[in-house]
């Protein structure tokens, strides 16, 4: 491998050919694109090509089904729907409650992760080295030493090989640690290792997004939040809004079917095969793991403390020995490790399926037949919204049919990912006139003079990262997809599809009555043509005509770029 300074003398050369082949693509878009991709490939071949170890050595390993007399097994039964209970048919019944709140869902993983006796399955897109990151890998660590078996599989994009907290957990006992689909290239920056493993470019781009913990096999979380301090509302200056879901019940069971379907897959590789050359001896790993959260506090929210949907603290009512959960039919859909959709039931199954014409991953597909079905209304919430032909098509039918269509995204000045939101503007025009209302969330922090705080968090930015869908106020999707093209055929996703009345019009009042409010509400311009986006403040109806937060410079760079890169990446 060549050493950074080599790197940076490439990337010196690299940079204004780059900027040239943008400037083409205003003419010449596919011509464009083959000549960054070419000249990306000459960059990685130059430095070398980097590979994985081949012979790697495996211990499959599955998820405990002998733990139905354990602690939390008893409390995920209490909290469950009994043989008087008004529903039924209780065998395919789940219990699900949502965690809308960052404090309150970073609080139930703690305090199951403190209750375990017996397993911890953790699968996640990133566990970072931050506060959240390190009390969690801490409460890994210390249920490890309790004789927990403790899986974790951690995707490899922001992992790199120098992950000092990583290498520490994986050094103790009861604990492993795999890496999903890891590139080529261990050490360096994440834009230095993905440009230096272009040479693997198709296997690269597959990236495992799902977010799920799982323990005893009683109790699980997902949804949308990875492991960080902006998930959980403990950044500054900005955080996330985010959703999740608490279940127990059958639907655990699929959720870890799922999960032993990417642990003993071939793209998990064991943390000491890829970081065999520069990993420390287990004894400096443990001891230096044990330092870096040594100082941590320990996280506990006050025991009345409610959220916006009213209900108290997941450690408080575990301590108490029943959870608050909604009975609800829970159908899981999964992504295959591999390309191709997986789909899974409630009944505890994750079954290979082919998606239509393989155009879409399981859950994409999922969620494209749950469209179909609506009657009234579709509400869709992404924080990065690029819909494929198939989701335009669905959309397009609902609304024909006299469906409220209804799309919740970022605004420029709130997403982290401009270039994705400039492939979302494309389709804006087209959503509109097919009759859907688009809102576009706003910065709490906008210098406009009729704007003022409205997050009480922590940061002084809120950003959308909820991924939701609700169909007639009945069904509604909670995951790890993103609405965009990237979600639908490159990464791997994990989400659950959910029928419950209750819970599905408590998440749509919970949309209209805190997050449309603070949204842009974008239209066509009646007056000027175009677009416009109107908001209220303090009893008056403001409107702006072009795009909130942002200088004609950087419409045009972005734009620009967003021309160069296909959407099936954004």
């Amino acid at each position: 491998m060549n050493t950074p300074k080599s790197f940076a003398a490439l990337r010196a050369a690299w940079e204004p050919l780059a900027c040239r082949f943008c400037i083409l693509a205003l003419h010449h878009v596919v011509l464009a694109r083959a000549l960054c991709a070419a000249a990306m490939v000459a960059v990685s071949l130059l430095v070398g090509c980097a590979a994985l170890p081949g012979d790697v050595h495996r211990v499959a390993s599955q998820a405990r089904t002998d733990l139905g007399g354990s602690a939390l097994a008893r409390i995920a039964a209490a909290s469950l729907p009994g043989p008087d209970g008004a529903t039924s048919d209780i065998s395919d019944v789940s219990g699900v409650r949502l965690l809308p709140d960052g404090d309150q869902a970073f609080d139930a993983r703690i305090a199951l992760a403190q209750a375990a006796r017996h397993t911890v399955d953790a699968q996640y897109y990133v566990v970072a080295d931050d506060t959240s990151g390190r009390q969690f890998l801490r409460e890994l660590r210390d249920a490890a030493q309790r004789g927990v078996r403790v899986r974790l599989l951690v995707d490899d994009l922001y992992t790199g090989g120098d992950h000092e907290l990583l290498a520490g957990l994986a050094a103790h006992a009861n604990v492993e640690v795999r890496v999903f689909n890891p590139l080529p290239v261990r050490s360096g920056g994440l834009r230095t290792r993905v440009l230096l493993s272009l040479h693997e470019i198709g296997r690269v781009n597959r990236r495992m997004h799902n977010k799920l913990f799982i323990v005893d096999n009683s109790f699980a979380i997902t949804g949308g939040r990875n492991i960080a301090d902006e998930y959980f509302g403990r950044s500054k200056p900005a955080n996330f809004i985010d959703m999740d879901a608490l279940l127990a019940g059958p639907a655990v069971r699929a959720l870890s079917a799922s999960f032993d379907a990417f642990w003993n897959g071939p793209l998990s590789y064991p943390f000491e095969a890829i970081e065999a050359g520069t990993r420390p001896a287990p004894a400096h790993a443990r001891e230096r793991f044990a330092a870096l959260v040594r100082d941590l506090g320990r996280f506990t929210p006050p025991a009345d403390e409610r959220d916006a949907l009213g209900r108290g603290p997941v450690g408080a009512q575990l301590a108490q020995g029943r959870v608050d959960l909604v009975p609800a039919k829970v159908r899981v859909v999964a992504d295959a490790v591999a390309q191709g959709p997986a789909a899974g039931d409630a009944g505890g199954s994750v079954e290979e399926a082919g998606g239509p014409e393989g155009r879409e991953g399981a859950v994409m597909a999922a969620n494209l037949a749950l469209f179909r079905t609506a009657r009234s209304e579709v509400l869709v919430v992404s924080p990065y919204f690029v819909p494929m032909p198939r989701m335009i098509e669905a959309l397009t039918h609902a609304s024909r049919e006299g469906v409220r269509v209804s799309v919740m995204t970022n605004s420029l000045a709130t997403t982290d990912e401009p270039l994705v939101h400039y492939g979302y503007a494309r389709y804006r025009s087209a959503l509109l006139k097919m009759g859907a209302a688009l809102y576009e969330l706003m910065p709490a922090s906008e210098p406009h003079p009729a704007w003022s705080d409205t997050e009480s968090g922590r940061g002084s930015l809120g950003r959308l990262h909820a991924k939701l869908a609700v169909v007639d106020r009945r069904w509604f999707y909670v995951g790890s997809m993103n609405m965009d093209r990237r979600s639908a055929h490159c990464n791997t996703e994990l989400g659950l599809i959910v029928d419950s009345p209750a819970l599905a019009g408590e998440l749509t009042d919970l949309i209209q009555r805190v997050r449309m409010p603070a949204s842009f509400t974008v239209s066509e311009s009646p007056r000027r043509g175009g677009l416009q986006w109107s908001f209220l403040r303090d009893g008056r109806h403001w409107v702006l005509h072009r795009e909130p937060e942002s200088n004609w410079a950087q419409r045009l760079r972005w734009s620009m770029l967003s021309l160069v890169v296909d959407e099936d990446f954004l």
